[in-house]
């Protein structure tokens, strides 16, 4: 099932958020409706406070990248209750967007390479180093469950540019092909 992807100023994106454990109610069912929702947002990742809920998950298909990174294809995971290690290497600069700030777009800079410590889908520990656009959409995806998005990595001034977008983005004010859920669309009452 497609959800609804939460938009710029939405509480939920600044949340730390919580592990969960395997009893967590349809888990299979959420990953799942994850990657569908991505999939129909053209995305590479998701991360789960994006639809809403405040836990430590989210999910990564980088095979659209495997051109550019012939390592990439089938790429695809599950990431519950991560943790990065570290992050080595100078930092360097890519275009970032993110399907819950649609149609801004600024180049980012990471590290290059990071090691991970998740549970896949089926409980399984593993802790693994990655470099490249793989590290940058985990990267990316990781900051989303610890309350953070990737224009509180931009300067003063590039925030002030982009802050008129930001704001009609809160609104409802921008057009996406996709499902999506603004904080600040006001509802009309009826009586």
């Amino acid at each position: 099932m497609k959800l609804p992807i939460i938009a710029y100023g939405d509480p939920v994106l600044r949340q730390k958020t919580k592990e969960i454990d395997s009893d967590y109610p349809n888990l299979d069912t959420l990953i799942k409706d994850m990657f569908e929702t991505m999939y129909a947002a053209s995305g590479v990742g998701l991360a789960a406070p994006q639809i809403g809920l405040p836990i430590r998950l989210f999910v990564i298909d980088a095979s659209p990248y495997e051109e550019d990174e012939p390592i990439l294809k089938d790429f695809k995971k599950v990431f519950i209750n991560a943790e990065i290690i570290e992050e080595t290497g100078e930092n360097w600069l890519s275009n970032e967007g993110c399907l819950s700030i649609p149609d801004i777009r600024e180049d980012i800079a990471r590290q290059p390479t990071i090691t991970i410590n998740y549970l896949d889908e089926n409980w399984e520990e593993h802790e693994e180093t990655y470099s490249g656009l793989g590290a940058r959409i985990i990267q990316h995806e990781y900051d989303h469950i610890e309350g953070k998005l990737f224009t509180d990595k931009l300067s003063p001034l590039r925030k002030a540019l982009i802050k008129g977008r930001l704001d009609a983005i809160t609104k409802g004010k921008v057009d996406v092909d996709y499902k999506m859920k603004f904080p600040n669309l006001k509802r009309k009452k009826r009586f």
